[in-house]
């Protein structure tokens, strides 16, 4: 005979799933990411928040005849630094181990 699930235990394991979800998410938050492109000549760092930190541009790839090119290569160390924010947060959340199997518990 099953016993049925006991209502009381089923809460606090969502909360410690949400508690362990809510850390893990400021934790994600504070990392830092980077992104470059045209061979390291522009870097871009994101934090895992999504806020844009920093932006490094070599000197050697600044060229007043061709900004668009310059603008370009920012352009995609930025996508690569947000592209690699979240990636790390997908990785760390599934990592949590089922927490969308909550069915819509935690909000």
């Amino acid at each position: 005979m099953n016993r049925p699930p006991n209502m009381q235990q089923l809460m606090k394991q969502a909360q410690q799933m949400q508690e362990q979800l809510m850390a893990a998410q400021a934790e994600h938050a504070e990392r830092t990411f980077e992104g470059t492109a045209g061979g390291g000549m522009v870097t871009a760092t994101v934090k895992g928040s999504y806020e844009l930190v920093a932006v490094q541009i070599s000197p050697d790839v600044v060229d007043a005849s061709d900004v668009e090119m310059l603008e370009d290569l920012v352009v995609a160390a930025v996508n690569g630094a947000m592209r690699a924010a979240s990636e790390a947060a997908e990785s760390q959340m599934g990592g949590l181990g089922g927490l969308g199997g909550l069915g819509g518990l935690l909000g």
